[in-house]
């Protein structure tokens, strides 16, 4: 089945979208994950945000984030799949998408993620290196890594 990705600011987010990201981001971060956390952090409005949709099902996400707003670089945030399509390649769609999105956006330069330590490795292949030390985060053990160009 085909994918369509959509990249759109908040203020064009229909409620139909907003409500499948925040179910998504809940699903995955706090229910899967167990982390109880404040997911709307007053960041989103000020952010682009990349969707993955397979039919009219949100598969997977990812907050594309301003210079300034969360790290002095632009950055990728709130990056999530669904369970169901994980391992079959949607994460890399994902991150292919949300790099060249951010460029287009933002400028060319380098990219800052707050990235979970257990998947390290994934970003690794996409040219991010860890860069600082690992930190807890809402009981998750993180590392920022940072992609230059």
């Amino acid at each position: 089945m085909e994918i369509i990705a959509v990249a759109k600011p908040f203020s064009q987010l229909t409620p139909y979208e907003l409500y499948a990201v925040l179910r998504l981001r809940n699903e995955i971060f706090v229910v899967e994950q167990n982390c109880v956390f404040q997911d709307a952090d007053n960041k989103d409005q000020g952010c682009h945000h990349l969707m993955l949709f397979q039919a009219e099902t949100l598969i997977a996400y990812a907050r594309l984030v301003p210079a300034g707003l969360a790290y002095s670089e632009i950055s990728i945030g709130r990056i999530v799949t669904s369970a169901q399509v994980r391992g079959s390649g949607v994460g890399r769609i994902l991150m292919t998408h949300a790099i060249d999105q951010t460029y287009k956006l933002f400028g060319k330069g380098p990219i800052r993620i707050g990235a979970q330590l257990y998947a390290t490795a994934f970003y690794q292949r996409f040219g991010f290196v860890p860069d600082g030390p690992i930190y807890d985060e809402d009981g998750i053990d993180h590392v920022q890594m940072l992609k230059v160009i």
